[in-house]
């Protein structure tokens, strides 16, 4: 028997068992049979010995990283209550977070929800009910507003963007001393502290895309999360990257197909997949926290608005699922941009002659109404037959179904004809038709096309059925022409909110004659497909009257039955995530709006706050220091690499190849994320702010260490030279660290400055500090 030094048999607390042996292998001394009894003594030492030795677990701690980690945090957290009232974008993120405190919906289309659930998070662990009028910036925050709590996740995530500044450049294999330079610029950028110090997104975005390409460069040396769409820029660079390093393995002899495929699936789940389910999750608990209907909702289809709890749904409760024929509905456009209209017509009628000088058929006007209205009630009528009112059984409408449509209130016949329409000559006029008798017959008849069909006989639904109605005689569409542009302000207080409506109806929308209500047309020759020719029933009754004057009085009522309609959350989804790209407020100018070229050279500032009474302020200024840094080490990187490459052309090797790799890829993460940052500002038609190049210039302060790293290890090779740039990095830093701290007032806002003071820290002609006049 095997027994283990040191370890007496009297101590062991174990049986040990006779494992008989035939006598054949005992004669021929079988391989096998002696290997697995070796094996099982040598597992049985091994567990014995485990059993008598303690567990110890041992761990390496980067001193660096903490201590770089505790002065983020401290820069970030330091008075984050003061100013204790609304900074600058606070008072518009400040209402997405009520929006979530009360349940209410909303849609901003700056980017997925996952920020603005980030800051409704902070809002829910300090107790805020959401009650706050964010009406302008400086109100001061009333008691019930956890000001720390709101303000804590953002700072929280610019303190962390301290570290990984550190651990990006070690990944990218630098040195100790580069990825520390990378991390304490990242901890004295001014901006970046106070863009953090505050509830705004900026910090938040940039935390996660740097831990994005953290995960990817720990992934490839051993993943993504995104709160604004200017994350998938980097994402889209992640991939790229990806891609790059896989084109790289394939010509590796030394992997198998097998190897080859493992690491293709493994970049799939880790870069398309689990971000893929990442950002469903985020609508899936965005569209389940926010459940109750709110003024944004207006701008989505009635399906979505119905299956909100309140408003729509509050009145389309119940109705009747299928339109027969004598049903009474609303048409409602499918577009719905920015705002809803509604099929609409009334007693006044086009004017003999328009401005122009142009004729009309003088009759009754056909408009879309942004507004519920009595006088868009519409009566489904089979040509074949003149009752308005439903049959029992209900005759359900198809697919292909001939209709007349017949005004509820003038009990007048939806008609074109070819007569060019008041503000679209191109287009037919749609009216209500009056015979003058004057030889302009009645074409009333449409045939109705269900867009969205899953087959050739589907019945028209409420709600639920997108609709175009095609003019038999001329087979023109029926269209709503008109562009609405609104703007959208929401206050929220004491459980209520209120909705102010700014509007301007521009395009096709009608004269005063036409109350400058949106021109409804008939599109000739139309073989495409577009929203605004499409349409869905919204409100919904099946008529039972068959007396005008009874009807009337029918319309004037409410509609309440009882089914309820919901959309699948793909469905919403869907049109949610549909309705974020395409939305597009009304470009504006701004005090501090500026353009992209301005943010390189840092010409321009954000006053984000002013002291009611004293001289405190608060601004959007970066390090000059650092941005001048950092874009001489773009422009000193990218002429070091065109010299390399044409060089390596040359087949002269100035560095080795070990550092070329590494000088490359860090040049790819770096300068490629500053240009897929940065660049597509310059196709964006949207109004633009310092605060947007924040992402970029952090790729950019990246790149600062990289540059100065090669050049000491590549440039200096003499030890004349390293001491000589050993001193100006010194006296460099030294200079990042007094800008730093000379602007450090209005980073914080503390301590008040004087008049002079102010007046000394106006570098820029440009920059707009603020001077109280006494």
């Amino acid at each position: 028997m095997l027994v283990r030094p040191g370890v007496a048999m009297a101590t062991l607390p174990v049986v040990l068992f006779h494992v008989p042996m035939r006598a054949s292998d005992v004669t021929s001394g079988t391989a096998a049979t002696q290997m697995d009894l070796f094996w099982f003594r040598q597992t049985f030492d091994k567990m014995l010995g485990f059993l008598k030795e303690p567990v110890v677990v041992t761990a390496k701690i980067n001193v660096s990283l903490v201590a770089l980690t505790v002065m983020g945090l401290i820069s970030r957290l330091w008075g984050l209550c003061y100013p204790r009232a609304v900074v600058f974008d606070e008072v518009y993120y400040g209402q997405f977070v009520s929006l979530y405190m009360k349940r209410i919906f909303f849609v901003d289309d700056s980017g997925p929800p996952f920020g603005h659930m980030l800051l409704a998070l902070g809002g829910y662990l300090g107790g805020f009910d959401g009650n706050f009028l964010w009406n302008r910036i400086g109100a001061e925050y009333s008691m019930n507003v956890p000001v720390w709590s709101l303000r804590l996740l953002p700072a929280l995530a610019g303190a962390f963007c301290v570290p990984l500044a550190y651990q990006i450049l070690v990944e990218l294999h630098f040195s100790h001393c580069a990825a520390l330079g990378a991390a304490l610029l990242i901890l004295l950028e001014n901006s970046l502290i106070t863009q953090s110090r505050f509830m705004l997104l900026e910090s938040i975005l940039i935390f996660f895309i740097l831990l994005a390409v953290l995960s990817y460069l720990k992934f490839y040396n051993l993943q993504k999360h995104s709160v604004k769409y200017m994350g998938l820029f980097t994402y889209m660079l992640l991939l790229a990257t990806a891609g790059l390093h896989f084109w790289h393995m394939i010509g590796d002899q030394n992997l198998s197909n097998v190897s080859l495929l493992c690491h293709f699936l493994a970049r799939g789940l880790a870069l398309v997949i689990i971000p893929m389910g990442l950002y469903l999750s985020f609508f899936y608990v965005h569209l389940a926290l926010l459940y109750r209907s709110g003024p944004h909702d207006q701008i989505m289809t009635s399906a979505f608005q119905a299956s909100l709890e309140g408003g729509l749904a509050r009145i389309t409760q119940g109705q009747p699922l299928e339109v027969a024929y004598g049903s009474q509905i609303t048409l409602r456009n499918v577009l719905g941009k920015p705002m809803q209209c509604w099929l609409h017509s009334h007693t006044n009628t086009y004017p003999i002659r328009y401005e122009n000088g142009r004729g009309s058929s003088h009759q009754q006007q056909v408009t879309c109404y942004p507004f519920k209205d009595v006088n868009n009630w519409w009566i489904v009528k089979d040509p074949g037959m003149q009752q308005l009112v439903v049959s029992n059984p209900p005759r359900p409408v198809r697919h292909g179904h001939i209709v007349q449509l017949v005004h509820g209130i003038t009990t007048r016949y939806l008609n074109t004809h070819d007569v060019a329409a008041p503000l679209s000559p191109h287009s037919q006029e749609v009216s209500c038709y009056i015979d003058y008798n004057i030889s302009m017959p009645a074409q009333n008849l449409w045939r109705v096309e269900i867009v969205n069909r899953e087959s050739d006989t589907d019945v028209w639904k409420t709600i639920l059925s997108e609709v175009r109605f095609v003019h038999v005689n001329t087979s023109a569409v029926l269209k709503a022409s008109g562009v609405m542009f609104i703007c959208l302000y929401t206050t929220i207080m004491n459980n209520q909110f209120t909705v102010v409506f700014l509007f301007q109806l521009s395009g096709a929308s009608l004269p005063e004659w036409g109350y400058r209500q949106l021109e409804v047309v008939g599109e000739k020759l139309s073989k495409g497909y577009h929203q605004s020719m499409v349409w869905n029933v919204e409100e919904h009754r099946y008529g039972k009257s068959q007396e005008q004057k009874e009807r009337e009085v029918e319309l004037h009522s409410p509609t309440q039955m009882d089914i309820s309609k919901n959309l699948s959350f793909m469905a919403k989804f869907t049109e949610l995530q549909w309705k974020i790209l395409t939305l597009k407020n009304e470009d504006t100018e701004h005090k501090y709006s500026s353009s992209a070229l301005d943010w390189i050279t840092m010409d321009t500032n954000i006053a984000y706050w002013l002291h009611p009474t004293s001289g405190a302020q608060i601004h959007l200024l970066g390090n000059v220091a650092t941005w001048a840094s950092a874009n001489a080490a773009a422009l000193v990187y990218l002429c070091l690499s065109l010299w390399y490459l044409l060089r390596r052309r040359r087949k002269i090797y100035d560095i080795p190849e070990d550092a070329w790799k590494i000088w490359m890829s860090a040049g790819g993460i770096c300068g490629g994320g500053w240009a897929v940052n940065y660049l597509p500002f310059f196709l964006m038609e949207k109004t633009l702010f310092l605060y947007h190049y924040l992402p970029a210039v952090t790729f950019q302060i990246l790149l600062i260490p990289v540059v100065l790293q090669h050049l000491s290890d590549h440039l200096c090779r003499s030890v004349l030279l390293k001491s000589m740039f050993s001193a100006l990095m010194v006296a460099w830093f030294s200079s990042v660290y007094f800008v730093h701290c000379t602007f450090s007032p209005v980073t914080y806002g503390q301590p008040a400055l004087s008049l002079p003071e102010l007046k000394a820290l106006r570098w820029k002609d440009t920059w707009n500090i603020l001077i109280r006049k006494q």
